[in-house]
């Protein structure tokens, strides 16, 4: 069904505009963001219904660009993924926004979790910490299979100069849904303190995440 055949106050637009974004359902809310549908006589309603119907949105929201563009196409797909990344930054800052200080393992996991707890590969950041622990920047050190020659302290002691970082907190993921820390985690970990020990940064913890929770390397 086209757009225009549907009565102009049962839009999901007008809808919005006159009742408020709380009565819309998953998919009239979805389909303002996709505007319109991509075939003759698809509106934006029947897209998202289709889409929700073969992923709900927590999974659409777990699919990559190249995924999402066999489905939408690349304009739509660049939608799709820029919404779920603001929503999963308005968590993230909600939870513990980069003026607070970082005083506990779990404001890390806080942080974090939207973003990694569901990741199919392993994501290893380093959190830049100024002298009060709050948030300076965060820094993607290496994506894949963690391991000592994947992430060289070089990568990971390089913001942090430039930055002039205080100290450093370590995250990576654990695809596999276990967050206990493996053999070569602590063997990362022990490599990178002892990098940062000879040029005065701090790696004040290593966090590990997975879907069940989280895991201090520290403690």
């Amino acid at each position: 069904m086209r757009m225009k055949d549907i009565p102009k106050w049962n839009r999901p637009g007008t809808k919005l505009l006159k009742k408020g974004e709380d009565k819309l359902n998953e998919a009239e809310l979805l389909a303002i963001i996709l505007e319109k549908g991509i075939r003759v006589n698809e509106s934006s309603i029947d897209l998202a219904n289709k889409l929700l119907k073969k992923y709900n949105l927590n999974k659409l929201s777990d699919l990559s660009l190249t995924e999402l563009k066999k489905d939408v196409g690349e304009i739509k797909a660049l939608k799709i993924k820029a919404m779920f990344e603001i929503f999963k930054t308005t968590m993230r800052v909600r939870r513990n926004g980069f003026s607070e200080p970082i005083e506990t393992a779990k404001d890390v996991y806080n942080h974090f979790v939207d973003r990694l707890k569901d990741r199919k590969k392993e994501y290893f950041f380093a959190l830049l910490l100024d002298s009060k622990n709050r948030i300076i920047k965060e820094e993607l050190i290496s994506v894949g299979t963690l391991n000592s020659s994947l992430v060289h302290p070089r990568e990971v002691f390089k913001e942090a100069i430039k930055n002039s970082a205080n100290a450093i907190i370590l995250v990576h993921n654990h695809p596999s849904g276990d967050s206990e820390a493996s053999e070569k985690d602590i063997e990362v970990n022990k490599k990178l303190m002892e990098a940062g020990n000879s040029i005065d940064i701090k790696i004040l913890d290593h966090i590990i995440i997975s879907n069940t929770g989280f895991f201090s390397i520290k403690n």
